[in-house]
């Protein structure tokens, strides 16, 4: 049973599809590939500079929470320096340090700034409140080599460092060793560690963090480059296609059709709808012009009145037939101008019509039948051996009994005939002459008859 689906496939078949909308559709698919190709190298823009931001800002807080080290290092050391030899210099640089550098307080202030690492901060705070209490003891130790130097121009915050009454009632070689006890001691250096272990963790969260920053941005990466690729992949075949389809909508039937014009032949009706619309056209046109040229071509060649071949056509199958092969023959009315003066023309030309329609009948489909004259008719029996003299004979009985049957009107008459065999003669030309000439001697034997060509 034949369903509505079938009835559409085959009218699509028939029809063809439509180069326009098939060209509106695939921009429209082509733009919005496009969108998305631009739209995921976006975002893998967007993901690759969140990656890159991500390491900075890593990279800028792991190294603000160093400074934070870096700088309580640098105070322990300055501090230790001048509490061993008492070089004012190393007071100046420590205070240099922890009041004009602030490394540390900047090294809080740049990660207090990120709500995701938070945590990260408490640890750095944590580090930080060590560091600062670190410092009293430092300063504590400071005040004791200031007094055990008697050292008059030192940093107004040592103003509020006060010595206990034991510790300043110390001779200066104890204040002075008591001092680099304090820097360089057990308990210092478990405040140290403390600023250590506080660092550390911060270090490690910030390095978990960029980790799982690492990874989001990462992931959004590799689904990116996946959308990309895989659009990438659709484009291509979408490109293909759209090379194949135009090959086989346009193209070809283009290329087809040209060689089939070349041919002088319709072009198929194949390919997109508009190219069928066109070669429709075309072919339509292409047979108006056929049966024109045909017309004219048949008007050119063919005798009006009769049908049969006029003198045109004549001399045409002269040269195109193998008279070799042939027999001509040259067949004359006998007494036609007695008709035509009797009965008058519109008989004559009945009699004339009359013959042509009794050669035709006699003679084979592949013979030619000609009007060469008034009254004169030459018949090419062609792919016919020598040697048929009785087939002719028996043929031009049939034609002249046939002639005398006044059962349809027309005067009776009858036809004398001269025949001749192309191998009988050396040159074509002369041909129609020995042809004439036999039928000449027909019409001395009584007319009515047939004369062979003898050399």
């Amino acid at each position: 049973m034949t369903t509505d689906g079938d009835f559409k496939v085959k009218a699509l078949r028939e029809k063809g599809v439509s180069l326009r909308k098939i060209h509106l559709i695939l921009v429209v698919v082509m733009s919005v590939m496009t969108v998305i190709v631009g739209y995921a190298t976006y975002r893998l823009s967007v993901s690759f500079h969140g990656l890159a931001k991500a390491a900075d800002e890593h990279n800028e807080l792991a190294k603000a929470a160093h400074e934070l080290m870096d700088a309580s290092d640098y105070l322990t050391e300055n501090v230790q320096r001048f509490t061993a030899c008492g070089d004012r210099k190393f007071m100046d640089q420590y205070f240099e340090e922890a009041l004009e550098a602030n490394r540390r307080e900047e090294a809080l202030e740049k990660m207090s700034q990120d709500d995701k690492t938070q945590e990260a901060y408490v640890e750095l705070e944590a580090a930080m409140d060590s560091s600062l209490e670190l410092m009293e003891r430092e300063y504590y130790a400071m005040r004791l080599v200031i007094e055990a130097k008697n050292i008059t121009d030192y940093p107004d915050v040592l103003d509020g460092v006060e010595l206990s009454a034991a510790d300043a009632a110390l001779s200066s070689d104890d204040k002075m060793r008591l001092a680099t006890t304090m820097v360089l001691d057990d308990e210092y250096y478990q405040m140290k560690d403390r600023i250590r272990v506080n660092m550390k963790e911060c270090v490690d969260i910030l390095d978990r963090l960029m980790e799982d920053t690492e990874a989001s941005e990462m992931s959004e990466l590799r689904g990116g480059v996946r959308v990309v690729r895989i659009m990438i992949v659709l484009q291509t075949l979408a490109i293909v296609f759209i090379v194949w389809l135009t090959s086989r909508l346009g193209i070809n039937p283009v290329l087809k059709a040209v060689d089939k014009i070349k041919e002088d032949s319709p072009i198929p009706e194949v390919g997109a709808n508009e190219f069928r619309y066109l070669a429709k056209a075309y072919n339509k046109m292409y047979a108006q012009y056929r049966n024109s040229l045909d017309h004219l071509n048949y008007k050119a060649s063919h005798d009006e009145l009769t049908g049969a071949y006029n003198r045109s056509g004549y001399d045409l199958l002269l040269t195109s037939i193998d008279i070799k092969s042939t027999y001509m023959m040259l067949l004359d009315i006998d007494n036609f101008k007695t008709i035509n003066d009797s009965y008058g023309h519109e008989t004559g030309d009945r009699v004339l019509q009359k013959l042509v329609k009794i050669l035709n009948h006699i003679f084979r489909d592949d013979d030619y039948i000609c009007r060469i004259g008034g009254d004169e008719f030459v018949v090419f029996m062609v792919h016919a051996g020598g040697m048929q003299n009785k087939l002719i004979e028996t043929k031009v009985r049939h034609i002249n009994e046939e002639l005398a049957d006044t059962s349809d009107g027309v005067p009776k008459t009858s036809v004398s005939v001269g025949i001749i065999h192309g191998s009988d003669v050396d040159d074509v030309k002369h041909m129609f002459e020995k042809a004439d000439a036999a039928m000449y001697e027909s019409k001395k034997r009584g007319k009515r008859t047939f004369t062979f060509f003898a050399k």
